[in-house]
């Protein structure tokens, strides 16, 4: 991109040196003596570098009238009467740089050169988001089926509000891309996102990850570190798997949810936040509670706006839709491998759909892909219980679970996060039996 540089100075020599250097330099160049005349071509200019002591309206008025105009322009103050006060108050209007007079030609390009890339980048960043809000937008989130248009419809209710909002629905049903759906429509679409996968941190580890610490806090805090609440702040916070956070940590998360603040691990200083909330669960909370394992208090203030993802196997009329959305422009589908898609249970929902599709569309050379090229998991289907199967004769059931979490323990080497997955079980459900069964030391 070959950039515009306008130049406000009232002094014409000087205007007109730099406007030779900048020239010569490659930059396409407009010129000004006031800031009236500059207003009536500062929209095709990229930077603009402008006096703060100008007749009539001065550099500080102009700053905030290109604002209004040309709100992505980036914008450089010069002046032979600059103050510390004066830099910082052109900053805090939206100047990007400060070149006190006199200044060398060197610096000037200097400068000029750093606006440019931020221009640049102002851009670049402007074209991402845009590609990013498309994506979520409600006309590109696949849902045809009466289940989706109702859970679409609900989103689009929610989102421009600051209610807390609890996905509920099965692994791999988009309860990720329904939380970036309603952050990218709230008043809060341009302020942080952040995602906290409550499953993948360490439990240990968990407090301070969330609400940040203080040097010195415990062994290894070398420097004070924020968490992940202060990163979004005026944004929006998506607790994933909500289920899996340990009932310590669900305190501060409900005062996060009642007052709005917080502390760091190992502070006494109190912080206010504001974010919004969006949580989501692949279990049923309710059974959480009754087992002890989430806090009644959190669930209600997480609670407020339930909204719950059906399964692709309660939409199939999407899967046609989603497999060619998956597929690109890459491929296509006859009819019969669209039957053998439709025919599938999806017990790993839409993100198993996505998968086969991608693993479909490697393995086969066809265009259009037939039956015989769709390449469905298999590991899901229920095994069949071996005849005979049953409890060992003088065991109960209580006795039975028991011994397998023992022999689960001892094959993960007492690791109880290695042996909850080893049991098909979250690390609060292992936490709960082994608690039941005077095991949680």
């Amino acid at each position: 991109m070959k950039h515009r540089v306008l130049i406000v100075e009232d002094e014409d020599n000087l205007r007109r040196v730099v406007e030779l250097q900048l020239r010569s330099a490659g930059y396409e160049v407009d010129s000004a003596a006031t800031a009236e005349s500059a207003l009536r071509i500062a929209d095709r200019a990229t930077v603009i570098l402008t006096d703060l002591r100008l007749p009539g309206m001065d550099g500080l008025e102009l700053i905030d009238a290109i604002r209004r105009q040309n709100a992505h322009a980036a914008v450089i103050v010069m002046t032979a009467y600059g103050t510390v006060e004066t830099a910082v108050e052109a900053m805090k209007r939206g100047a990007v740089d400060f070149l006190p007079k006199p200044f060398s030609m060197d610096h000037l390009a200097a400068v000029i050169k750093k606006a440019a890339e931020i221009h640049s980048l102002r851009d670049e960043n402007r074209e991402l988001r845009a590609q990013l809000g498309h994506r979520y937008d409600f006309a590109n989130v696949i849902g045809a089926s009466a289940p989706m248009q109702e859970v679409l419809a609900t989103v689009e209710r929610v989102a421009p509000t600051r209610s807390t909002v609890l996905l509920c629905g099965e692994s791999g049903t988009g309860k990720d891309l329904i939380a970036r759906a309603i952050h990218h429509h709230s008043p809060r679409g341009q302020r942080p996102f952040v995602k906290i996968n409550c499953t993948a941190i360490p439990e240990n580890l968990m407090e301070s990850e969330l609400f940040g610490y203080e040097k010195g806090a415990f062994t290894g805090a070398a420097q004070t570190k924020p968490g992940k609440f202060e990163q979004a702040d005026t944004g929006t916070v998506f607790l994933d798997e909500i289920g899996d956070v340990p009932l310590a940590v669900q305190v501060k998360l409900l005062r996060i949810l009642q007052e709005r603040e917080f502390e760091r691990l190992g502070s006494n200083k109190v912080r206010q936040i504001d974010v919004r909330v969006v949580a989501a669960t692949n279990v049923d909370l309710r059974a959480a509670l009754e087992e002890g394992r989430f806090r009644e208090d959190l669930y209600y203030r997480l609670n407020i706006v339930p909204i719950n993802i059906p399964p692709l196997r309660d939409r199939k009329e999407d899967i046609p839709a989603l497999a060619r959305r998956f597929a690109g422009n890459t491929c296509d589908f006859s009819p019969d491998a669209l039957d053998k898609l439709m025919a599938h249970d999806w017990p790993g929902n839409v993100r198993e759909l996505e998968n086969v599709i991608e693993r479909s569309m490697v393995l086969s050379n066809c265009n259009p892909l037939k039956a015989i090229d769709i390449k469905l998991d298999d590991f899901h289907r229920t095994r069949p219980i071996p005849d005979g199967l049953f409890l060992p004769e003088g065991m109960t059931l209580d006795q039975y679970e028991q011994a397998v979490i023992r022999e689960a323990l001892k094959r993960a080497n007492g690791n109880k996060s290695q042996a909850a997955r080893l049991l098909g079980l979250t690390r609060n459900a292992l936490r709960y039996r082994l608690s039941q069964i005077g095991m949680d030391s």
